[in-house]
């Protein structure tokens, strides 16, 4: 019997090759992206599950509270925590830490590399964290001083294919030579942490050993099996009075550790200064939501589609009835179309992913290969896709159509051998509000993105090129001449140097500072310019002076306008003076100036208060070119840098690309979640088109009579149209509140936003009403326009 009726279901197929043509386009495209959302969220969830102790692996988090502020969040920890952990708690069966040691310079022979994402770690970092090792000891890689472990692509690009690569040695900028110990396959990029190289943390000054007060450590931790980690993290508040409160207590900070499963992190984290970007469970909720979404417009449109076929159909099912077939065969019969077209479509769709793979891939920021679609766990999502759609999409015209009474068939009554108009509708609706909650969610998203491209930040990052100087002996001198040569080229207006740019993280340690209560201790974000700096970044000087040069070195400080209202300065500012926390003498620094507050981190973060201090000749470079020919200005920096620094490759940024980074990943979802609402309004036209094909197959006859009877093009075109604009409207009446819910929670994610105007929503109701009318228009113009006596002739 399956036989005959997969037979039968080709013959249909074949019979009308355009219906069969439109069916499979519209789910096809459906599933297609569908697919592609899956493996973004399948990406997404996977993160750090490569590891084989994954699920006993946490990261340990500071969570560093001061009055009159918000709680700082760091992923990072102090030195001695690690150790103290494995020690004291028998929970704790291994504990790991990492830090960062910065850009490095490498050279080997006459090759010199510059070097990011480089950690040193402890010894049994490989006994927690799965790293297959392709040379060397795992067991004995990072134990003595100065062994350093390599990815497999470094090591290529260090020592290309010679091997073995252990055992051969690397020296960096300082003269200093590391004894490569181990390679490791490069890590995954599904890890919330990635390096390129580890050094072993023997190498390090050990004078930081018990230092319980600077937070700069990644410190992890490889709980026994069946750990409550809730009840660890309690017991961990003993730490602050055990190791701790001797160096906060006094200055009223209160610090406690959060313990987040490694598999947490990319998803869930709210820490700031993660080592990776982070993704968001918000965003696996939204395309979760929209494949589905995508799915249930692929059915619908079948269900359209198949209705609007219904008469072409309704004598076959006329006579199998009369001679015979029950209504359970019927369903079966229509069901196995639908199955057996799901399965055309997905085959198709496999083709599809295939091509477009490498786009999706550049779109999203993944790298997902085709074989993904051969995993098992893929083969099962497959098979649930095709039931999904298949009985979904067929229950409803299965039902529909096998329910029609013979004798009206046959007696060429249509009409009166079916009816569901409001199931119809419902559907159609159902169409019109996601397609609508898809278009106002987008052109939300669109309008904060370009508002976060375009807002005031508080300094001018246009044509401002960034150099940082790593490594070369006597880099003082050698920074002072390249500035000034620089300032000598017509094609640069200002040069400064600094300890970081805006968009870098940088240093917040405790001050005592002078307040109308006296002096009170206090977190403060700072770093050191010179007198070039504001003007090069354009960040203005509101109140009292610039730097102006080395008296300045001693002890004049310049500070944001955050921090004169923080410590209620008022309109008195200058004057003011900041001391190091317990330090007893007479030395003060005097604040001098204050700058218009800017961003220096951010637009996820607010402003905080943020003190600058004078030095000359720090190790990033900033040079604002003019916008005349931008080509030769790159050409000068690159001339002028190989004349003060001949050993060094020449690398720049630009000041707006590196603030372009910070919303990199924001940016690529929304261009993921525009391209597949523009998929799900075509799929909607699709569906659109088999609706309207039906209506004006079912009024054929009507709009033949009405115009016998004398009625105009115009009149039937508004007779047709006004149910449609009906249905349009009751889209907005739940589309618009679901997609201001949505929008209004996604929007809190960002300090500075757009807020909700209702200009999203008019243009998204105008776009689905206008392409609605258009399609129907069409429609009803070619029923309208068609001769009377070809419907009218079988009455």
């Amino acid at each position: 019997m399956l036989k005959n009726l997969i037979i039968v279901a080709l013959r249909n197929f074949r019979r009308d090759k355009w219906y069969t043509l439109l069916n499979i386009l519209g789910l096809t495209i459906g599933i297609t992206f569908s697919l592609f959302l899956i493996f973004y969220i399948l990406d997404e969830l996977s993160y750090d599950r490569y590891n084989q102790k994954a699920d006993r692996i946490y990261r340990i988090g500071s969570f560093i509270k001061e009055a009159n502020k918000p709680v700082m969040k760091w992923p990072s920890t102090q030195y001695p925590l690690g150790p103290a952990l494995a020690k004291e708690y028998p929970e704790v069966e291994e504990s790991v830490r990492f830090v960062g040691k910065g850009k490095t310079l490498y050279k080997i022979g006459d090759k010199t590399f510059y070097e990011e994402k480089i950690f040193y770690a402890d010894s049994n970092a490989f006994r927690v964290f799965t790293y297959p090792f392709l040379e060397g000891d795992p067991r004995t890689a990072l134990v003595a001083p100065k062994s350093i472990v390599l990815t497999e692509s470094v090591a290529k690009q260090f020592f290309g294919n010679s091997h073995p690569v252990v055992g051969q040695s690397l020296k960096d900028g300082s003269g200093d030579y590391f004894k490569v110990t181990g390679v490791v396959k490069d890590v995954p990029a599904n890890s919330h942490f990635r390096f390129n190289m580890l050094i072993s943390n023997s190498t390090l000054d050990k004078n930081f050993a018990n230092n319980w007060g600077g937070f700069f450590m990644f410190t992890y931790v490889l709980l026994r099996p069946n750990t409550n980690s809730a009840a660890f993290e309690k017991k961990l508040l003993a730490l602050y009075d055990e190791h701790m409160a001797e160096i906060f207590a006094k200055f009223n900070v209160k610090i406690h550790y959060v313990v987040e499963p490694i598999t947490w992190i990319h998803l869930h984290s709210d820490l700031d200064g993660e080592p990776e970007e982070t993704g968001s469970m918000s965003y696996i909720y939204i395309f979760s939501a929209v494949a589905l979404f995508m799915l249930i417009i692929a059915c619908i449109n079948y269900m359209n589609l198949t209705t609007a076929r219904s008469a072409r159909r309704a004598k076959e099912i006329g006579v199998r009835k009369v001679t015979g077939s029950t209504k359970p065969q019927l369903v079966a019969q229509f069901l196995i179309e639908s199955t057996a077209m799901t399965v055309i479509a997905l085959l198709l769709s496999m083709g599809l992913v295939a091509l477009l793979l490498p786009t999706f891939n550049t779109l999203s920021g993944k790298s997902i290969s085709f074989g993904a679609l051969l995993e098992p766990d893929i083969f099962g999502i497959l098979i649930a896709i095709i039931l999904f759609v298949g009985l979904l999409g067929g229950s409803y015209p299965a039902l529909y159509l096998s329910k029609f009474d013979p004798i009206h068939i046959l007696k060429g009554n249509l009409s009166k051998g079916s009816s569901n108009v409001t199931l119809r509708r419902v559907l159609v609706v159902t169409q019109f509000s996601i397609a609508m909650i898809m278009l106002i969610c987008t052109l939300v998203v669109y309008g904060q993105l370009n508002y976060l491209r375009n807002i005031d930040i508080g300094y001018d990052r246009a044509r401002v090129a960034t150099l940082a100087v790593n490594g070369g002996r006597n880099a003082n001198g050698q920074i002072r001449t390249f500035t000034n040569e620089i300032r000598k080229d017509p094609h640069c207006i200002y040069a400064s140097t600094a300890q970081a740019v805006p968009g870098q993280d940088i240093g917040l340690n405790l001050y005592s500072v002078q307040t109308d209560k006296g002096f009170t201790d206090q977190g403060v974000n700072n770093y050191a310019v010179d007198e070039n700096y504001f003007k090069t970044m354009g960040i203005k000087i509101v109140k009292g002076r610039d730097f102006s040069g080395l008296p300045d070195t001693a002890n004049s400080i310049i500070v944001n306008q955050n921090m004169v209202k923080f410590f209620g300065w008022g309109d008195n500012p200058i004057g003011k003076r900041v001391k190091f926390t317990g330090d007893t003498s007479q030395f003060h620094f005097e604040v001098v100036g204050v700058v218009k507050d800017f961003n220096q981190r951010s637009l996820y973060n607010p402003i905080a208060p943020l003190m600058f201090f004078y030095r000359p000749n720090s190790n990033i470079i900033q040079v604002k070119l003019d916008g005349k020919d931008i080509a030769a200005g790159v050409t000068a920096l690159q001339k002028a840098w190989h004349t003060a620094f001949p050993d060094l490759p020449f690398e720049y940024k630009f000041l707006d690309q590196t603030f372009n980074s910070a919303y990199e990943a924001d940016q690529k979802r929304g261009r993921l979640f525009t391209t597949f609402s523009v998929v799900t309004i075509l799929i909607t036209c699709l569906g659109l088109l088999g609706l309207i094909a039906f209506t004006t197959q079912q009024r054929q006859k009507e709009i033949s009579v009405r115009k016998v009877m004398g009625a105009g093009t115009g009149q039937l075109v508004i007779l047709i149209t006004r149910n449609f604009v009906a249905l349009v409207a009751f889209s907005c009446i739940f589309a618009c509140p679901a997609a201001w819910y949505f929008m209004s929670k996604w929007l809190k994610i960002f300090p500075y936003n757009t807020g909700l105007s209702f200009t999203p929503f008019l243009l998204a109701s105008v776009t689905v009403l206008v392409i609605t009318l258009l399609t129907v228009i069409f429609h009803t113009m070619r029923a309208a326009l068609a001769s009377p006596a070809l419907s009218l002739r079988s009455e």
